[in-house]
């Protein structure tokens, strides 16, 4: 070990003696663990659901869980034949057309209009089975989103843009080579272009292939009354007219229709059907659902929204620690024990941001895993996420109180005075994510804050991604953050940075 990291590493040591030595801080920062639980405990305690199944609730379903391990929507109309083995679909799609809900403008009177959604679907499909969930393959035209090629609810490849139309129809292709699926489309049925190819393995022998069509909520957003946002989806359909279907391998039988997940009413009824007619080799498919990963549901860290009142009690613990030392003059003592004041500077802040970490650690980890397990017993449908995902939102979660820690200490040695240092950090690191959590702010000013300010820090706990081929209301209100998890934890990590610099330049200059 050098001179010069003896000499760091005894300050360290002298930085966490002071801490532990004073009993008001350990019970601080135990306190704020301690908080943390008890409050995340209590708000998943306090939040129950329950489904009816006519005049008796039950308890909620889990979520439908997709090939990936994710929550996912399948919901479809579905007109297809087994084929075992190799072989391949080929159709031309001449019309894709549709109805959307709006709402209603005289009461008591259906406000129902002809269009299709951004993402309603129509097309041709490969998949393992009509269990809902099952793996699938397919090659779409979207209402806005031209040709895509989509895969087990979370991959998607785009093809060329555009509509379709009689005059202007778009052919469509998807072939099964063993394990690997692969998606074509053309203009004329001739000259075929591929749109991409995936390997879907363990498909069995026998699999369904056909024509569906789906098409999900009308989304939209509109602005409270307190200057937060109203996401609302209704009704819609769309139909695919398909001809010169043509099907190449062992295929057997006639064609089926099913109606894939369909709503079922108290009275046994469909709820929303589908439907499908053939005349002749035209095939007219209509769908409601979508066929796409699922943001609806509990995300697994709402338990941590308790987060926010240990981190204030962590805040006061961390300005106090340095603040301290100016009150009672014992700073002075602490430069002349270690003289260069800016790794005197870092040694504390390494050594608060150990302690918190350690003491945040535990505390995240059995409110993000008890809490989630009261969740579920509840009857709430807490959303699946992978293991992975699991600790990277623990621990990023302890490293968010980490920083946070020292960027208040930092604050507090600039400003020296215990009740600033405090207000400035609570701020610009709490503050900030509860206007823009809540229904106070528009969405923009909302996402703004997240990414300009000490608070983008907490999307290291958002567990759900974003899906671009997806429509879905990505705001804070909804629990998105509009910076990626690790670089809105990195924006935290700059600013305690850049403030505890500031701190080291400003101590270098003045006299403690």
């Amino acid at each position: 070990m050098s001179a010069l990291s003896h000499r760091f590493w005894r300050l360290l040591r002298a930085e966490w003696t002071k801490f532990r030595t004073v009993r008001g801080w350990m019970v601080a920062m135990t306190a704020a663990a301690l908080v943390t639980v008890l409050l995340g405990l209590l708000s998943a305690s306090s939040n129950h659901a329950s489904c009816s199944s006519g005049p008796v609730e039950v308890a909620c379903p889990p979520p439908l869980v997709g090939p990936g391990g994710e929550a996912v929507d399948d919901k479809f109309y579905f007109v297809h034949r087994p084929l075992a083995g190799d072989g391949s679909i080929t159709v031309r799609l001449t019309s894709m057309t549709g109805q959307i809900r709006k709402p209603d403008v005289t009461p008591g009177q259906r406000n129902v209009v002809a269009g299709v959604v951004p993402w309603a679907k129509a097309g041709v499909m490969i998949k393992e089975s009509t269990k809902q969930g099952s793996a699938y393959a397919a090659v779409m035209m979207t209402g806005e989103r031209g040709v895509r090629m989509q895969h087990n609810f979370t991959h998607d490849m785009a093809g060329r843009p555009g509509g379709v139309s009689k005059q202007s129809p778009r052919w469509l292709r998807l072939t099964r080579s063993g394990d690997t699926l692969t998606g074509y489309e053309s203009a004329d049925g001739t000259s075929w272009a591929q749109i991409g190819a995936t390997a879907l393995t363990g498909l069995p022998q026998t699999v369904q292939v056909g024509m569906f069509a789906t098409s999900p909520g009308d989304l939209t957003v509109t602005q409270g009354d307190l200057g937060g946002s109203i996401a609302a989806a209704r009704f819609t359909e769309a139909t695919g007219e398909f001809d010169q279907v043509k099907l190449q391998g062992n295929t057997s039988g006639a064609w089926r229709n099913d109606d894939i997940g369909v709503s079922v009413a108290p009275d046994g009824s469909a709820h929303h059907p589908g439907r499908a007619s053939q005349s002749g080799g035209t095939f007219s498919v209509t769908g409601v659902g979508d066929i796409a990963p699922a943001i609806e549901g509990s995300p697994p860290e709402r338990p941590l929204s308790s987060a926010l009142t240990g981190l204030i009690l962590v805040i006061v613990v961390a300005v106090m620690f340095i603040t301290a030392e100016y009150r009672h003059g014992l700073i002075r003592t602490t430069l002349l024990a270690g003289p260069h004041r800016g790794r005197m500077l870092a040694a504390k802040a390494l050594a608060l941001g150990l302690v918190t970490f350690a003491a945040a650690l535990p505390a995240t980890a059995i409110t993000f895993t008890a809490g989630g397990r009261i969740l579920r017993d509840n009857g709430n449908a807490v959303l699946p996420v992978s293991l992975l995902t699991q600790v990277r939102v623990v621990v990023g979660m302890a490293a968010l109180f980490a920083l946070a820690a020292v960027l208040a200490l930092a604050l507090g040695a600039l400003l020296r005075r215990s009740v600033a240092a405090v207000i400035t950090a609570v701020a610009v690191i709490v503050v900030p994510h509860v206007l823009a959590t809540t229904s106070v702010l528009p969405d923009s000013a909302a996402q703004w804050l997240l990414r300009v300010t000490p608070a983008a820090g907490f999307a290291i706990q958002q567990s759900i991604p974003e899906y671009a081929h997806m429509l879905g209301h990505y705001a804070p209100i909804a629990g998105f953050y509009p910076l990626p998890p690790w670089a809105g934890l990195a924006v935290l990590a700059g600013y305690a940075a850049l403030v505890l610099g500031l701190a080291v330049v400003q101590l270098r200059r003045r006299d403690a």
